[in-house]
């Protein structure tokens, strides 16, 4: 897989679903599953988040897809792209085999919620799938600050359901195991980020970027592919 070209691919893929039928609200429909998860992984003091405190640190491990455990997802980006608008390659990895899907980065929000006891700083942002991703929908993953309580927390939520797939194989096995990678999913993410937040708090530095050629990004800091892996086709291409 030369990540440079698949890049490239993405660019003006449309959606892969019409988001008018996505649920309204959060309320599950249909074949839609929503979701939605949050943990604590950090603290800082009541009040605005601090310049360099656990706050900052969770949005820029986010902002750079380092929450991802790489034995689940990994994803390729372009270092340069605008985060509004970047287009991922996700590499999706479930007992040796590596699915590729494409994601748009179609939504950051940076903003402060609610008024009194109740407010809360907010950071993150949003993709949404591509045409050729086994899923349909969209993530969101946000950073908040609890500014009464000081409290950091890392909140990802969703909608998703699965695409149509043509491979008989793929869609199989993605019936038996996807639900349960997604959670599965979910619960790593958290627990990664917690654990590198509280790294940087005990002062070390941030993980360098893996950068392969083209100003190409893997994500995360340090992911290596294996030698025993096998690649199946590409969605997109049908039989390929």
């Amino acid at each position: 897989m030369e990540p440079t070209a698949e890049l490239d691919a993405l660019c003006g893929l449309p959606l892969n679903y019409d988001p008018r039928a996505a649920p309204v609200d959060g309320v599950a429909a249909g074949h839609w599953h929503v979701d939605s998860a949050v943990a604590v992984v950090g603290a800082e003091p009541p009040g605005p988040p601090l310049p360099d405190g656990a706050w900052a640190r969770a949005c820029l491990l986010v902002e750079r897809y380092e929450f991802s455990d790489p034995s689940i997802m990994r994803a390729f980006y372009r270092r340069d792209d605008e985060l509004l608008g970047r287009d991922m390659l996700l590499e999706g990895r479930f007992a040796g085999l590596r699915f590729y899907l494409g994601v748009r980065v179609t939504s950051v929000v940076d903003e402060t919620r609610g008024t009194g006891e109740e407010s809360e700083r907010v950071w993150g942002w949003s993709y949404q799938t591509l045409r050729g991703h086994l899923e349909e929908g969209r993530l969101s993953y946000e950073v908040v600050k609890d500014l009464t309580s000081g409290a950091v927390s890392f909140r990802v939520s969703g909608y998703s359901r699965r695409a149509p797939l043509p491979n008989p194989v793929i869609r199989a096995g993605f019936q038996v195991f996807g639900r349960w990678t997604q959670k599965r999913f979910y619960g790593a993410v958290l627990r990664r980020l917690r654990d590198l937040v509280a790294a940087a708090e005990r002062g070390e530095p941030p993980p360098p970027l893996t950068l392969l050629a083209d100003g190409v990004v893997l994500a995360p800091s340090g992911a290596r592919s294996s030698p025993w892996e096998r690649v199946l086709p590409d969605s997109r291409h049908p039989g390929r």
